[in-house]
């Protein structure tokens, strides 16, 4: 018995010398996180403050990299070349699989795997409130009449798409400006380079609190329950739809127990009292996905991305 007793000690002495040993221990204790956006934009919020609740609950200590540039492809292959072991991913929007599909990079979404996805987040036109324009219909009107300027970040991201739908429901010719970010646009909104642009709530929200911007619709299914003055576009004529995922991928071949510790971590850290407070107030309705789930979920989503873009006559 005296015996057994020595060497359950000696084991459990073991696991405190080398937490690494433990089954509940992350197998890294610094995680960067990357984005192909630009500081200050959605991807790159979200990151930050996502970070900040969840370290102290997967016991890692995260570093948010912003890697911009060709649409994401440059975050995409710093992602695909970089060992599977826990310590490096990129934050998905649906731009990561629009890049791939737009053009020929040497690593597509196809060369990453899809971890989990953590937010739906609500795609917003808006404008600078100094600006001759009040509402969805003054734009769409000065394009008729002008043609006018209108703002996204990167060329294959979903705000790009959304514009260039909204052209085509409008029956418009606006020059389609794209940038390296949000915070790029942004800065080009509030000087009056372009007339709108598209982003989401969360990084607008302090030039909203500083009544620098205006939003002028939403482009959601319904409004927004955290301003239900805002028209959705199809309310105000033209039927574009569209919803922007937040997840994360990681290098291919995810080992198991990496995968578990960022499902229990993202549930977890969505049930914060403290973190639902502040995604709350960045308008990000949480939509946790599992890893299984969540690789089929981008898998259809990439064919069916495909699949429009042949039909639209955007791909060959």
């Amino acid at each position: 018995m005296f015996k057994r007793f020595l060497a359950g000690a000696a084991t459990a002495l073991v696991l405190l010398a080398h937490p690494a040993l433990s089954q509940d221990a992350y197998p890294v204790k610094v995680v960067k996180l990357v984005t192909h956006s630009s500081p200050g934009s959605g991807s790159d919020i979200f990151l930050r403050n996502m970070s900040k609740y969840l370290g102290p609950i997967m016991g890692v200590t995260f570093v948010v990299e912003n890697i911009s540039g060709s649409g994401g492809a440059k975050a995409i292959a710093a992602l695909a070349q970089s060992p599977a072991d826990g310590s490096i991913f990129y934050a998905t929007t649906p731009t990561y699989i629009f890049t791939s599909l737009l053009s020929s990079p040497q690593y597509t979404y196809k060369d990453v795997e899809p971890l989990v996805n953590v937010f739906t987040d609500q795609e917003v036109i808006f404008t600078r409130t100094d600006g001759p324009f009040q509402s969805l219909e003054d734009v769409i009107k000065s394009a008729k009449e002008s043609r006018g300027k209108w703002g996204a970040s990167t060329p294959g991201s979903l705000e790009r798409q959304s514009l260039e739908r909204l052209k085509k429901a409008a029956d418009v010719k606006a020059a389609i400006v794209t940038h390296d970010g949000g915070g790029d646009l942004l800065i080009d909104v509030l000087n009056g380079t372009v007339d709108i642009g598209v982003g989401e709530y969360g990084e607008l929200k302090p030039q909203l609190d500083g009544g620098k911007v205006r939003v002028l619709a939403v482009f959601a299914a319904d409004r927004l329950k955290e301003a239900p003055s805002i028209p959705t576009v199809k309310e105000t004529g033209y039927d574009v739809v569209v919803r922007k995922f937040r997840g994360l991928a990681g290098p291919k071949g995810l080992p198991d127990n990496v995968i578990k510790a960022w499902e229990d971590g993202i549930q977890k850290v969505l049930a914060d009292p403290d973190y639902t407070k502040q995604y709350s107030g960045d308008v990000l309705t949480p939509d946790y996905i599992s890893h299984e789930q969540y690789v089929n979920f981008i898998n259809q989503f990439g064919e069916d991305t495909a699949a429009f873009f042949k039909e639209t006559g955007v791909t060959k």
